[in-house]
């Protein structure tokens, strides 16, 4: 992965960890202009994840 998907990675993460409502309207335009992105076993996969995730943040 470059610098540049690196950094576009973290920034997605804070956005989505300190502002929720704008990452989802963020990933809903993200998905309907590059729906090959968004395949639907990738989106259990990421459903998974963010459980794993809440549940570590409820432990810090």
């Amino acid at each position: 992965m470059s610098n540049l998907d690196e950094s576009i990675g973290k920034l997605l993460l804070e956005l989505q960890k300190d502002d929720p409502d704008t990452f989802k309207e963020l990933m809903k335009k993200a998905q309907k202009e590059n729906p090959g992105l968004f395949e639907e076993d990738v989106d259990e996969d990421n459903k998974k994840i963010d459980e794993d995730n809440k549940k570590i943040d409820k432990e810090d």
